[in-house]
């Protein structure tokens, strides 16, 4: 006879990651409130609040403003085949594997996807979508705001100026930014902005955030056949998460609550203080990567993503052996790279709750005793004797 499976005691991680990273304490006390019926009336008068929070976030009057029921790869999903049908053309900027895998979903629509390419850790040139949208009606435009594969940060309003001469509406990917990077649905004229819920809101798993305007509500009202998926199907959804609250499928009610509270602290914050508080930690931490003799694998400044900071493995060091070491001697989670850029780069994840200075010092000293461990040699405390270095000149210019 087995033995009883014994109680779930997860490691208390600290996860500098691309996502999922730490919650704030009130989070999981909400995680954690009795649940209601997703069509109790206490439930649908809650889902305004979500929806509420979330205009404010995102930044946008759009009436359609709510999270789907799925991870941010779902966001991409439904953002793609909801506008996109036989003999349409799209535009997808991929620099990197979430921008890639909205080119790879929209192959599966009947549209004609045309990739406009860079190599990772650089952002795609505007003028090369510019012209491979000359001569071709292109009804989207679809882009990584933050790439998380490699930590590169794309200039929305570069490719707005192109959707708008194309006349295509712009779709974005905004998984690593909300709540981390400046963003405005509205005055950047963004027709669909989706999110990840586990990402800089920090918030549980499961739930993509997303914001369409009305122009996109036309659009998939007036379509002459169906959207392939009818779980991601936006009409539908609209009832749903409209003023008629008609039942479409059982929502996952703890994450809602979890991501209500995720939004009420990210509001309490303010927007503007908390994308400051990811640039200076994104500073600080680069700051004491170079001192250390290590290199960011975005070259330029102006293209690296706040809340994931990408570092080149050096020769001779074994990546994953370092990403080990680090979560069994320090209970501290990095990521490395993939697919190209498998062996190649760490991720360090500074979203949300997790991008603390504290944060930023334990793992630069965490790393730099690692790393000499693996043999690479560096000025010993030259990494967080530069990060305490940017933080005070942060502070000196704060107080002119």
């Amino acid at each position: 006879m087995n033995e009883p499976i014994g109680e779930l005691l997860p490691p208390p991680r600290l996860m500098m990651t691309p996502g999922p990273s730490n919650m704030h304490e009130r989070v999981y006390r909400a995680l954690a409130t009795p649940l209601v019926g997703h069509m109790d009336p206490w439930f649908t008068a809650m889902m305004g609040d979500v929806q509420i929070l979330l205009r404010r976030v995102f930044q946008t009057e759009n009436r359609m403003t709510y999270p789907i029921s799925a991870s941010g790869s779902g966001g991409i999903e439904a953002a793609v085949v909801n506008p996109l049908e036989a003999g349409d053309e799209a535009i997808v900027c991929s620099n990197g594997w979430f921008s890639e895998r909205m080119a790879v979903i929209g192959e599966r629509t009947a549209a004609k996807i045309h990739r406009v390419v860079a190599p990772y850790g650089n952002t795609v040139d505007p003028d090369d979508v510019r012209r491979a949208g000359r001569g071709h009606k292109i009804k989207l435009i679809g882009l990584a705001h933050g790439e998380t594969s490699s930590g590169v940060l794309q200039n929305l309003d570069d490719y707005r100026k192109v959707a708008d001469e194309l006349g295509a509406i712009l779709v974005v990917d905004a998984v690593a930014t909300l709540g981390g990077v400046p963003l405005d649905v509205d005055r950047q004229r963004l027709d669909i902005c989706f999110s990840g819920s586990q990402k800089t809101l920090s918030a549980p798993p499961g739930m993509a955030p997303i914001t369409l305007n009305p122009r996109v509500e036309e659009i998939v009202k007036t379509r002459k056949t169906p959207v392939q998926s009818w779980y991601f199907d936006f009409v539908p959804i609209m009832s749903f998460w409209g003023s008629e609250r008609t039942y479409h499928h059982t929502p996952p009610i703890s994450l809602i609550f979890a991501l209500r509270e995720a939004l009420r602290l990210t509001l309490e914050e303010g927007l503007e203080a908390r994308w400051e508080r990811h640039r200076q930690n994104q500073h600080a931490l680069i700051a004491g990567v170079e001192a250390m003799g290590l290199q960011p694998f975005v070259k330029n400044p102006a293209d690296r993503l706040p809340t994931v900071v990408a570092v080149t493995v050096p020769p001779s060091i074994d990546e994953a052996k370092v990403r080990a070491q680090l979560r069994e001697e320090f209970n501290l989670e990095i990521a490395g790279g993939f697919g190209p850029l498998k062996c190649k780069i760490w991720r360090v994840g500074l979203m949300g709750y997790v991008s603390q200075r504290s944060n930023v010092l334990l793992f630069l000293g965490a790393f730099e005793k690692v790393l000499g461990d693996h043999g690479f040699r560096l000025p010993a405390g030259a990494g967080v004797g530069a990060a305490v270095h940017s933080y005070s000149e942060a502070g000196a210019v704060a107080a002119r």
